[in-house]
């Protein structure tokens, strides 16, 4: 088929923008940071409590090393997720267009707010992760397009 499965209001676009998919990041992260957690907690639980017999105590503990664990890495990357959409949809704003740059400046300047505390220091730390990571992803995200070119340039 060639024609379109879905039918579009007269000029919209056929793809998500940054606000649209916010909730989507915000809600994956938040959901990844759980599962992640939930792990990292059971993986902790039964370290700690590998001296006691299978009890309800140790069932307890584990349980809530799971949950604390969970609800810590949601709250954390739900965190980083949330700034990271705010900074994107605001600078899409504002420069009017979407593109990579957008992109790196919301992943650098998420890691520059989010490790504020930390003094000039942790800025520069965060901002260095969240430049590599949203630098990281730019270029796999364009990988195809710059062989496109790589491979036009040597003919």
């Amino acid at each position: 088929q060639d024609t379109d499965e879905f039918i579009l209001p007269t000029g919209a676009n056929k793809t998500r923008g940054r606000f649209e998919l916010a909730f989507f990041t915000i809600g994956g992260c938040c959901m990844t940071g759980a599962a992640f957690g939930a792990l990292n907690g059971l993986r902790l639980g039964l370290k700690e409590t590998q001296n006691m017999a299978w009890s309800k105590p140790r069932n307890v503990q584990i349980l809530n090393m799971v949950t604390r664990q969970g609800a810590l890495w949601a709250n954390t990357l739900g965190s980083l997720a949330l700034l990271y959409s705010a900074f994107g949809v605001v600078i899409e704003k504002t420069r009017g267009a979407e593109d990579d740059l957008n992109t790196i400046a919301a992943g650098t300047l998420t890691g520059m707010l989010y490790k504020s505390t930390g003094g000039v220091r942790g800025i520069a730390r965060g901002g260095i992760a969240g430049l590599t990571l949203t630098g990281l992803y730019a270029l796999y995200n364009n990988w195809e397009h710059m062989k496109g070119s790589i491979a036009r340039q040597s003919l």
